[in-house]
């Protein structure tokens, strides 16, 4: 008889020995044979990986392999499937004895597949023809009644066989001659019983062999490997497995996920009933409308019917049939399944599901995947799943009832241990409006330091309590973050005095095991990744453990994500644009909740339009937020000027690879402008000097804190040195505590962190990125830029850490100064999609997927990536590198992305084609990690200090384009006629749609006030009413606050105030100086102490005599009175 795998025999006899011994052993001991199929599995495992260079070495066990291989994007989620189904098989024989006939054939017929997809990948003939699967001998035994399954499929392997045999005889005679000629190379039968046992010499020469392939694929070009993955995601799509392998995939599936399940014994014809306590998965139950492929129980409780579909069938398609089943269900004969009607919906059982065995792959979304709907309402859609509901699962899902959820939360008071402002209330209700709409992404866009995560701990709250979600899973991407949250979490009072955390269960990051009592989760993503991707079976939970989650600084997480087009599809690997990330959030059928101060388009691409929009601009109009004044822009020579080499210069050079500075004479030029300082041109004399004006503006012993942003760990260590110098000279002496550098690479940095928040040293922090998002120290009262950077979210999440309010400093505003003319360079900054979106593609694949054959609309979309990758890379590149690109194409770096752009695309192809060296001399490394900077010791001093407006370059400039903006454009603003002729009229809603339209236009308070002094030198903390009151009619600006006093001064006087009244009348001044108007709205406002202690609107009108309207009036007309 002819083995099914001598086609592999070529590339280690070991392989073929495994396989076909599993063959020989399948007749009389079908438990061995799956041993040898595990064993043939982690071979060929380990093949692949030392064939791809990826190879580490025999203690890596099979399943850390494949995980590895998979989260790197080496292996398709399809062909690692198959190698799980092999090793879970050969385990089960191997540790519990288990393993029958069917289950053995089945296996073999995967290994068959995975050695076709073997020698597609790695051999020559990647369309290779392997003819039918020959089925092997039968059992030994004669068949039982019970294995008449096994009989008839064996039969009809056979007939099938017999049949291509003669429609195909050319193909057949080539497979048995292949087959004589493996024979004879084996010395017949003798040879056959030698290979029987593995030798240990065998065992050193596998693993010479494995060493051998490692380093034959290290030394090829990185382009080997890519065309080894584009073969390999060929050869995936040309995997057929059954209906019979199909089955016994998704069998194992559901075993996996807690389901008794095996199609050829718990079958409804063999018997198989439901069982109280037993959660079985019985296969072809009988209904009305024909046999359902499964139908699953709890106990004897039926709660989901199943269609199973070959693997290369439509998934999705199929759905309707499982719906069916559910709808035409009928009990068993002795009618001890009956559905219970307790579930709600039209039909006997909740629940269908549709699968054809292959892992969800969203470019394939209606081919793959489990796919699931909730029959209880016919609003209820389809989607697809990444793997199966637990018993539990479906249990906890049949008890849920979400409109009844929805209509007690719209029953719910806000009354918890804590205020909600009102736009957190307002965030709150958009997100559960989102969620009653069927949205399974919500984004809710909140600007820094305006509460989200107590908005979030009452949302979660809201939503746990009415039963809406059952488990929510908390997401941050760092430790730190993940432990502010669980201290929120376990400090917030919700209602009758008890924490969050003593009402509903937390585990915090370090915590694995999610018990059945957990509501809510906090982890890293990097501990879900590990979970999910790297870990162990029993580590990885299901797609039921969360339902709701909710990710902290979403935009973080997903900055490189997004889906292949349908073209790229055809030649581009999937892994390479989806993040770890995202594969965790979409892993579990969860509503997914993304917070964000700073959404951009990648973020909405993939959570849609924000639910819910709380700007920086419009917090601090409310007043919930402090501004800043305008940057405080630092010139030097150096950075006015640049660092210019000229050529024959003697150059230092530092080297961070061997820490070492050598000198050489340049052969041209060198010239480096600001944004390159710190990163390829180190310039001591340029930190010096922005240091020594810093020590003028910063004060160590004051409570008012700095952070200031670095470009690299090894310049923040500069800067601490020199700032500290400079602060010394300035003042005497220092303490050394008072100024630190915070960085991933700092000894204990959480620990530094939690002093720079609560003690008085550090108070001057200096990083990198590590503070630049989630971190809450509200006393930051400067903002130093030392770096520049080319993202406009990361910079608004840098100023963030500013915003927040802090009285114990007596924070009115905050500071920024910038030293790199970043202000400029981000200030008409907009998010733009970049044509390339995800750079780990490198120039070397476009140019390989360039210079292949694809159909000319294909090509034209690898040409726009390629040139938008070259030109971001020309910008980088040194003349000299320059010069190489041109020896290779003939033309500087420009020049050839212009002709690359108007020649024909079929003829560009075949000139890149032509230019084999192009890939080298283009990928050449022009980074900074480990690359030779620049060492500048030109001296440097400080050349200019000033602010930098949105409108007018001088302060006097600025002020008076204000003023010209008033009198000319200013009717068409909101209010301004009450402004200035009624201002006493002015509602705080008027005010805020008035401050945010002068906001957009380029005028706040913070920006006018410090024109103001820069032009008078009078510090005044005027209104912006007072502001324009001075444009247009020309009034005195005076200080706010003294209007206020005056005011209050003068209504005192007025009449005999009781006591109680007078006392009201100071508070009410004390509020007007904070927040310019008090009015209805005000007296009403949960979140003050009208409404807090005065009891608002109601109670304080009979304090005033049911006059409050009147007074309020009248104090706002003595505040504007001459």
């Amino acid at each position: 008889m002819r083995s099914n795998f001598t086609h592999i025999a070529s590339y280690d006899r070991a392989l073929f020995r495994l396989s076909s011994n599993a063959e020989r052993y399948f007749p009389g001991d079908p438990n061995t044979a799956l041993i040898k199929l595990r064993q043939f599995g982690e071979l060929l495992a380990q093949q692949v990986a030392s064939r791809f260079g990826l190879y580490t070495g025999s203690e890596e066990t099979q399943l850390e392999l494949l995980r590895r291989l998979e989260g790197n994007g080496d292996l398709e989620r399809d062909v690692v499937e198959l190698f799980h189904n092999l090793r879970k098989a050969g385990n089960a024989a191997t540790h519990r004895l288990e393993g029958d006939h069917s289950t053995a054939l089945q296996s073999l017929k995967v290994a068959w597949q995975l050695s076709l997809w073997f020698h597609r990948t790695f051999g020559r003939d990647p369309n290779y023809r392997s003819g039918p699967f020959q089925p092997p001998q039968p059992p030994e035994a004669q068949p039982s009644s019970e294995d008449e399954a096994l009989r008839q499929e064996l039969k009809a392997l056979k007939q099938g066989y017999e049949q291509a045999q003669a429609n195909e005889a050319a193909l057949i005679q080539a497979l048995q001659k292949q087959a004589q000629e493996l024979t004879a190379s084996l010395s017949l039968q003798q040879e056959w019983e030698n290979l029987a046992e593995e030798s240990e010499a065998e065992k050193a020469q596998l693993a010479e062999s494995l060493s051998a392939l490692q380093i034959a694929a290290n030394q090829q070009p990185p382009i080997a490997r890519k065309q080894l993955k584009q073969a390999s995601k060929q050869a995936t799509g040309l995997i057929q497995l059954d209906e019979a392998a199909t089955r016994e995939l998704i069998d194992a599936q559901l075993r996996e996920a807690g389901w008794e399940c095996d199609t050829k014994q718990l079958s409804y014809a063999k018997g198989t009933r439901p069982e109280a306590n037993c959660n079985k998965a019985i296969a072809e139950w009988p209904c009305k409308g024909g046999y359902a492929d499964y139908v699953l129980f709890l106990g004897l409780t039926p709660i989901a019917a199943v269609e199973a579909k070959r693997a290369n069938k439509d998934v999705a398609g199929v759905l309707p049939q499982a719906e069916r089943y559910c709808e035409t269900y009928v009990p068993d004969d002795q009618g001890n399944a009956a559905a219970t009607a307790d579930m709600g919906g039209p039909f006997p059982i909740p629940f269908a599901f549709s699968s054809n065995g292959r892992p969800y792959l969203p470019q394939l979304k209606t081919k793959s995947g489990i796919w699931f709907r909730d029959t209880r309402k016919d609003t209820n859609l389809p989607k697809p799943l990444d793997g199966w509901y637990t018993p539990e699962g479906l249990k906890q899902l049949a008890r849920q009832d979400s409109q009844q959820a929805h209509d007690q939360l719209k029953r719910e008071s806000f009354n918890y241990g804590f205020p909600l402002r009102p736009y957190q209330r307002q965030a709150i209700e958009s997100t559960e409006a989102a969620i009653e709409a069927g949205k399974q992404q919500v984004l809710l866009a909140m600007a820094t330091g305006t509460g989200k995560t107590k908005t979030c701990i009452a949302l979660i709250y809201r939503l746990l309590k009415t039963n809406r979600f059952r488990r929510v899973l908390f997401l941050v991407d760092r430790s730190e973050l993940g432990k502010q949250a669980a201290d929120a979490f376990k400090e917030t009072r919700m209602e009758s005095l008890q924490h969050f955390a003593d009402i509903y269960g937390i585990k915090e990051l370090k915590e694995k095991e999610v018990e059945s009592d957990t509501r809510v989760h906090i982890a890293t993503v990097q501990a879900m990744v590990q979970r999910l991707m790297l870990g162990n079976d029993e580590e990885k939970p299901s797609v039921d453990t969360y339902d709701l989650i909710v990710i902290d600084e979403c935009h973080r997480g997903y900055l490189l994500d997004r889906e292949l087009s349908e073209r790229e599809l055809g030649f581009r690997d999937f892994n390479d644009y989806v993040s770890k990330y995202r594969r965790v959030i979409e892993y579990f059928d969860a509503v997914r909740v993304g917070l964000t101060a700073t959404p951009a388009l990648h973020t909405v691409d993939i959570f849609g339009e924000p639910a819910f929009v709380y700007s920086y601009r419009e917090a601090v109009v409310d007043g919930f937020l402090v501004d800043h004044e305008p940057p405080t822009l630092i010139k030097t020579d150096l950075s006015s000027d640049g660092i210019h080499f000229a050529a024959g210069d003697e150059v230092k050079v530092f080297d961070p690879s061997s820490t070492g500075v050598d000198r050489y004479n340049t052969p041209d030029a060198l010239d480096f402008e600001v944004e390159s300082f710190n990163r390829k041109v180190i310039t001591e004399p340029f930190n010096r000097a922005v240091c020594q004006f810093l020590a003028t503006e910063l004060d160590p012993q004051s409570p008012q804190k700095t952070l200031i942003f670095c470009a690299t760990d090894a310049h923040a260590d500069m800067v601490v040195t020199l700032l500290k110098e400079a602060l010394e000279e300035q003042y005497g002496s220092v303490s050394n505590d008072a100024v630190a550098k915070i960085t991933g690479a700092s000894d204990k940095p959480a620990d530094l962190i939690r002093h720079y928040k609560n003690e008085a040293f550090p108070n001057i922090a200096v990083t990198v990125d590590l503070l630049s998002t989630g971190v809450d120290v509200p006393a930051i009262c400067n903002i130093v830029f030392l770096r520049r950077m080319n993202s406009r979210i990361l910079y608004d999440q840098m100023i963030g850490r500013g915003t927040r309010l802090c009285e114990a400093v007596n924070k009115t505003h905050f500071r920024i100064f910038d030293a790199v003319g970043i202000y400029e360079a981000l200030k008409d900054f907009s998010d733009m999609k970049p044509v390339v979106a995800n750079p780990k593609i490198s120039i070397s694949q476009l140019l390989e997927e360039f210079s292949q054959e694809h159909e000319s609309n294909t090509l034209e979309l690898i040409r726009d990536q390629l040139v938008a990758k070259v030109r971001r890379k020309a910008r980088s590149l040194s003349e000299e590198q320059g010069d190489q690109v041109q020896t290779v194409t003939g033309e500087q770096p420009a020049d050839f992305v212009t002709r690359l752009l108007v020649m024909p695309v079929e003829q560009a192809s075949q000139w890149v084609r032509d230019m084999p060296r192009l890939a080298k001399v283009l990928e050449v490394s022009t980074g900074n990690g480990g690359v030779p900077q620049v060492i500048a010791d030109q001296p440097d001093q400080l050349r200019s200090t000033e602010h930098g407006y949105g409108k007018g370059q001088k302060p006097e400039d600025y002020l008076e384009a204000f003023t010209a903006f008033i009198k000319q454009g200013g009717n068409e603003l909101p209010s301004l006629n009450l402004v200035l002729q009624k201002p006493w009229e002015l509602t705080r809603a008027d005010l805020k749609e008035l401050r945010i339209a002068l906001d957009a236009e380029g005028y706040n308070e913070a920006s006018l006030r410090t024109a103001w002094r820069d032009t008078t030198n009078q510090e005044l903390v005027a209104s912006i009413m007072g502001h324009i009151r001075r444009a247009a009619l020309g009034d005195a600006l005076v200080p706010y606050s003294e209007r206020v006093d005056k005011a209050l001064q003068r209504i005192l006087a007025s009449q005999n105030w009781t006591r109680p009244q007078r006392d009201w009348l100071q508070r009410i001044a004390s509020q007007t100086k904070s927040i310019t108007i008090v009015d209805r709205a005000a007296i009403d406002d949960q979140g003050m102490v009208f409404r807090k202690e005065g009891g608002g609107w109601p109670r304080l009108n009979k304090v005033f005599n049911e006059d409050l309207g009147e007074v309020l009036e009248l104090f706002q007309r003595e505040v504007w009175a001459a």
